[in-house]
């Protein structure tokens, strides 16, 4: 799966976790971006990217993602 479809996966799960169809991520993203991106929130986005994906990160992982960019590229990794 290439990274811009990972992308537009993730996109939608944003605007369906967060309840904002107006959401449009960037690699660059972060939480700064996103008023809604908060901690618990990010929790949520996590799980249900994990379930639409079919894949389980661990917490040094997750904590390592600096942006949306590094999210999708840790799934497309596991997805290889």
């Amino acid at each position: 799966m290439e990274q811009q479809d990972i992308l537009l996966a993730v996109n939608e799960i944003f605007k369906e976790v967060l309840d904002n169809d107006q959401i449009v991520l960037s690699a660059d993203t972060t939480a700064d971006d996103i008023e809604e991106w908060d901690s618990l929130n990010h929790i949520q986005l996590v799980v249900a990217i994990e379930k639409h994906f079919k894949q389980r990160f661990t917490s040094t992982e997750i904590q390592q993602w600096k942006n949306v960019g590094e999210m999708c590229a840790a799934i497309q990794r596991r997805l290889q």
